[in-house]
């Protein structure tokens, strides 16, 4: 059969290499080893193709019969008909000439050698393209693009189709990750799963699967990225990457939770991925994904979830849901100041009192100083806050929704809407909600009665911030009450809106400076952030009191300021009596430990040393320190059972360091030689290119000791070793790999000048 590759490529030269070259190139590409999965066949088979490229262009009369085939495949009749382009393309480099058809004549039994030389090469897609169809035909197995037949039985498969199993697993993974390089998730992820399947199909290679698997979940993330961005149209590759977004947040259980996804992502991280995401999710994705996930519970789900009821009750005339992102924002203000956002809330459902008593409560001092600014010439609040309202959904809550960005946020025309007054008219009266966690009954009113409680819980007074509402009077009873001495006689809000200034604290920054939530960056449970503003109060016992003495008689504001001075000295008092009374057991406990010390140093004086004393000085050092760039000492001299545990443990450690971590390869070269180190290098080496380590905990028992009397030089030991080994693969550490274990184990020692080597380690059997 033939195999699309040439001699030069084979051995990775130009047409125009030299004779040293030649002779270099090949040194290196014999001294190259696979992969450690490769059975001794394959080797073979990929060394008798080099040394057959060689022997060729080695020799002077071979290679110029070789040029001129290979240069007639590389341009053509048609070219040579051209002189200018056969002129051009003698100029172009190799990979113009790969794609010319070039090819090779080989064995079947060679088939696995060729195509890991083309793996080597990075031609995955021809590695596919050939080894496909020969896993098909051998085996009827009608594996074909990553699908795999489920009737086939593989009892016995012989070396040859393993190593081509293999080289076609690889390919498919270094194609998924050169696709992934690229930003093509999808294509990486087919070709990742392909490669899975092949050998879950076969049943062969699990180390090799399982690095797929890990490349599968760390390119989840990018997968719903890049298919919840595509078109709205797409709607089954969209409810794809839904599903695999599902599957990560139960994989770590929750937005918030501690779970492990494998996908390589921190709390910081995924939370910067979640607000990422939200840009390409609709507003009823994340109403429906964010309510669910607010269940498990989840601070920030019942965050994100309360800002997509927002937005969707707005958006779509829906009160009904604003409602219920008001009932889930008590619970989270246990936690955090969200009494702005509760304020809006109830703005938004008409309850105009409840709006501006949360609002009295709210720490965001920015957002208060605005609301001011622009209520200056109103006996209340409510024409600031209708105007911040209106900033606040436009700036920070619509463009968080890919469907809302172009949505223009207007009270005047949620208040018009016919299905919204509606729901505000049938709207029970609740009752008054007290912002520390608690509730006050107050008696309800019917729809005739007038009062200022039930007049500042009206509707209508947000209807009348909007002189050209569609306010139906006809239907509201208070609307004939605009002469109540609380009404506004005068609305700024139309003056101000000519040039509105920006707002300058959003409801994203505000959950970044929550207690617990921190999701404008990285998520810090437990630990608040500092943040520019002054820092808000988590509690408020002067506004608690407050709402139950609104329950009796409103206060006048002279006695309520009186109440308050006399609730501050009261804990001036308090705390100044606190830190005396601490100070002064500070004193006394000092006092007394040093009586307690001195008597104990009359009763008991310090032993005086006897005899001469080590003369130790401060720029000397009592031991002679090594320099450190010097080699390690090994033991010397005749071998001892002792000699024999301190080279085993030299030899224990020097592992460690070199599959560690730090792969410390060089310093296998101070304790081994011979056929021991050159394994070992290689096992090294190996772990490093795959990038993975091993940490090792040891002990050592020596049994026994050989020396053959007539040669000191040589000696045997045989031990039982106690090895505790942690696998780690891409910094993650694999439980099904990691093992511990006792075996008994052979060591071959030959005595050096500077100490004694270890020449062979044999493993004779495990100890149970």
């Amino acid at each position: 059969m033939r195999i699309p590759l040439d001699y030069y490529r084979i051995l990775g030269l130009p047409l125009a290499a030299s004779e040293e070259q030649l002779r270099q190139a090949y040194s290196d590409r014999r001294q190259q080893l696979p992969r450690r999965e490769y059975s001794q066949v394959a080797i073979n088979s990929r060394k008798q193709l080099i040394e057959e490229a060689y022997v060729v262009l080695s020799d002077p009369k071979e290679r110029r019969a070789y040029d001129q085939i290979y240069l007639a495949h590389a341009y053509g009749s048609e070219r040579e008909n051209n002189p200018t382009v056969a002129v051009e393309n003698r100029a172009a480099d190799h990979d113009s000439i790969e794609s010319q058809g070039l090819s090779i004549e080989i064995n079947p039994d060679e088939l696995a050698g060729a195509l890991l030389i083309l793996q080597e090469l990075g031609e995955y897609e021809l590695v596919l393209k050939l080894g496909h169809p020969y896993l098909t035909n051998n085996n009827s197995t009608g594996v074909q693009a990553g699908k795999t037949s489920e009737t086939s039985e593989f009892s016995n498969i012989d070396s040859q189709r393993a190593d081509v199993v293999l080289t076609v697993a690889l390919a498919c993974l270094e194609l998924g990750r050169e696709e992934w390089q690229q930003g093509h998730y999808e294509n990486a992820a087919a070709s990742l799963e392909t490669g899975d399947q092949l050998l879950a199909h076969f049943g062969l290679f699990p180390n090799v699967q399982a690095e797929i698997q890990a490349d599968l979940y760390r390119l989840r993330p990018y997968r719903i990225l890049e298919l919840l961005a595509l078109p709205l149209e797409k709607t089954a590759e969209r409810k794809q990457g839904l599903q695999l977004l599902q599957d990560i947040l139960d994989d770590r259980g929750g937005i918030d939770g501690t779970g492990n996804d494998y996908s390589g992502l921190n709390i910081d991280d995924f939370l910067r991925f979640i607000q990422q995401l939200r840009n390409h999710l609709t507003v009823a994705e994340q109403h429906q994904l964010f309510e669910a996930e607010s269940k498990r519970p989840s601070g920030v789900a019942i965050y994100l979830a309360v800002y997509a009821l927002i937005a969707r009750g707005f958006s779509q005339r829906q009160p009904a849901l604003i409602q219920q992102a008001k009932q889930m924002l008590i619970r989270l203000g246990k936690r955090q100041d969200v009494h702005l956002e509760q304020s809006l809330c109830a703005l938004m459902l008409g309850q105009t009192e409840e709006a501006t008593r949360a609002l009295e409560l709210s720490q965001e001092y920015e957002a208060l100083a605005f609301i001011r600014e622009h209520s200056q010439n109103s006996p209340d609040l409510l024409p600031g806050l209708c105007l911040y309202g209106e900033h606040w959904l436009q700036n920070d809550v619509f463009p968080n929704f890919r469907d809302l960005v172009k949505q223009q946020a207007s009270l005047k025309d949620y208040f018009a809407d016919q299905r919204v007054q509606t729901y505000l008219e049938q709207l029970p009266t609740q009752p008054e909600t007290n912002y520390e966690g608690s509730t006050t009954n107050q008696p309800s009113h019917s729809p005739t009665e007038i009062n200022p409680q039930s007049y500042r819980n009206d509707p209508n007074i947000v209807y009348r911030q909007f002189p050209n509402s569609r306010t139906n009077s006809a239907k509201s009873p208070l609307h004939s009450s605009s002469s109540s001495p609380t009404s506004p006689t005068h609305s700024p809000t139309e003056d101000t809106r000519v040039d509105m200034p920006v707002i300058p604290v959003s409801g994203v920054e505000r959950a970044s400076r929550s207690n617990n939530y921190y999701m404008n960056g990285s998520a810090r449970p437990g630990v608040p952030p500092q943040p520019q503003t002054p820092r808000r109060r988590t509690s408020s016992p002067s506004a608690h009191s407050r709402g139950h003495n609104r329950e009796q008689r409103p206060p006048a504001t002279s006695r309520r300021r009186r109440s308050a001075s006399r609730r501050g000295n009261t804990k001036m008092r308090l705390l100044w009596v606190v830190v005396t009374t601490l100070a002064s057991l500070l004193v006394l406990w000092l006092a007394i430990s040093t009586t307690v010390k001195f008597v104990h140093n009359a009763l008991r004086p310090a032993p005086t040393l006897q005899g001469s004393q080590l003369s130790i000085q401060i720029n000397e050092p009592p031991l002679t320190i090594p320099d450190r760039n010097s080699k390690p000492q090994f033991p010397t001299g005749a071998i001892t059972e002792a000699t024999a545990e301190e080279v085993i443990q030299t030899w224990l450690a020097t592992k460690s360091a070199a599959l560690g971590p730090n792969y410390e390869i060089d310093s296998l070269e101070n304790i081994l030689i011979g056929s021991a180190l050159t394994q070992w290098q290689r096992v090294a080496q190996q772990d490093k290119a795959d990038n993975r380590y091993r940490k090792y905990e040891h002990s050592v028992k020596i049994e026994s000791l050989e020396i053959d009397p007539k040669d000191q030089e040589h000696a045997a030991v045989q031990a039982s070793v106690t090895e505790a080994t942690s696998f780690y693969e891409n910094g993650l550490l694999n439980q099904q790999k990691s093992s511990k274990e006792t075996v008994r184990v052979r060591y071959n020692l030959v005595r050096k000048p500077d100490g004694w080597r270890i020449r062979e380690i044999s493993v004779l059997n495990k100890v149970s």
